[in-house]
């Protein structure tokens, strides 16, 4: 604590300008109205994707859909939530209770903390992203603290326990069951979503969320920067860590009755169900920010702020289409596939397609001939496919000759 009550600046609480001279009474106030908005947009936008979802999907399949809860059914999602709210909260006698009545928080928590590094506007296309509120200045976003792509992936790691210590805490075998296929499948597609985000960092060299945005002025996406490439493997792994279809094998009610959450009811469900949504929402706001620019685009309006934020929301609308659109068209995948995917094919490619961007900018520094250098890399990236296909491939013949593992 400083003279006069005043905190020092942003080393400690993140690159916000707000913070520069200090932390006072009004930087406080401004900081939780920010909190507020955020976590109030973010469950208004929860509440209206489980009805854009239901409503899509029904269209996709000729359905009506929710169609009696207020104008095109858009209150169902209310309704449903006022049901959960009212319903009898069941604790099962074999469970942990502390553990059980906290886990759905492990899993809702994480969630939001994510989205609150997330820049959501801003003036990117003529200026550096800030914007004037009450006299100060600032970023539209909670927080930009200069790990912010390390506290992501801190989060989507904490969700795990919440997962895992639900499915434990139940006191049942079928919760168990799942909940350890659910943190199996979440750390295994960890490596490969981290090993993507590197790509991001080694383009933009820095770790704030912000300062990725500015980087990545109009049109210069990390997109087509990074190749494509560690898009598309983020994009999948942060499918399998969401547990949404194809890969939501934690629901397997074939299987495993409902999943990790089948001992839960009232409240604590729909705490589950709101994570869930959330997550989707939250992960399709990284994806924005580190691969289209977040609210960077062309100004089309009077107000600079505006049009970024108008920016990122139809970005963000794309996305969550997408994910809605995979869930009403693809299969489930078996575990056996999904295992496979994550750790034969997109580790590998991903590793192997980060050393070709470090070639690429290595031959820059050098002074070598980036087009050779390029071709050189993808060409040892291909022997080294070739070779980890053929070590499956003799794996599984010997699995095939010895299902019983007899040989050494």
């Amino acid at each position: 604590m400083t003279a006069g009550g005043i905190l020092p600046g942003p080393s400690v609480f993140g690159l916000d300008p707000l913070y520069i001279g200090g932390v006072g009474l009004a930087e406080v106030l401004i900081t939780l109205l920010k909190v507020g908005v955020a976590f109030a947009l973010l469950l208004v936008a929860v509440m209206l994707m489980i009805w854009f979802e239901r409503k899509l999907i029904s269209d996709m399949q000729n359905r009506i859909g929710p169609n009696l809860a207020g104008p095109f059914g858009i209150f169902q999602t209310l309704a449903d939530g006022v049901k959960l709210f009212f319903k009898e909260d069941l604790i099962p006698t074999q469970s942990d209770r502390l553990i059980f009545k906290l886990a759905p928080y492990l899993s809702l928590v994480p969630a939001f903390l994510v989205f609150a590094v997330v820049p959501v506007g801003g003036d990117f296309s003529g200026g550096n992203g800030q914007v004037t509120l009450f006299g100060h200045e600032t970023f539209l976003q909670v927080s930009d603290p200069p790990v912010g792509i390390l506290l992501v992936l801190a989060m989507s790691s904490v969700a795990v326990y919440g997962v895992m210590l639900a499915g434990w805490s139940s006191g049942s075998k079928y919760p168990l069951l799942a909940s350890v296929r659910a943190s199996a499948q979440m750390i295994s597609y960890e490596a490969a979503l981290g090993l993507s985000l590197v790509a991001v960092l080694l383009k933009t060299g820095s770790l704030s969320t912000h300062e990725i945005v500015a980087t990545q002025s109009v049109w210069n996406w990390n997109l087509w920067v990074t190749w494509v490439v560690p898009m598309v493997v983020f994009l999948i792994a942060a499918t399998a860590e969401l547990n949404r279809p194809p890969f939501d094998l934690v629901e397997a009610e074939q299987e495993l009755v409902g999943g990790f959450h089948t001992e839960y009811s009232s409240l604590r469900f729909a705490l589950f169900f709101l994570a869930e949504f959330m997550n989707t929402i939250t992960m399709s706001a990284i994806v924005v920010t580190l691969f289209l620019g977040g609210p960077n685009g062309p100004d089309f309006t009077s107000v600079g702020w505006l049009s970024g934020v108008l920016w990122f929301f139809a970005k963000l609308m794309l996305f969550l289409f997408g994910y809605v659109w995979l869930r009403a068209t693809l299969p489930r995948f078996r575990y056996d596939q999904l295992m496979d995917l994550g750790w034969k094919l997109l580790i590998p490619l991903s590793l192997g397609w980060l050393l070709v961007l470090a070639s690429y900018d290595v031959a820059g520094d050098r002074g070598w001939n980036r087009g050779v250098t390029v071709i050189v890399a993808l060409a040892v990236m291909g022997v080294m496919a070739a070779l980890l296909a053929l070590a499956l491939r003799g794996a599984q013949q010997r699995r095939a000759l010895d299902p019983q593992g007899g040989f050494s």
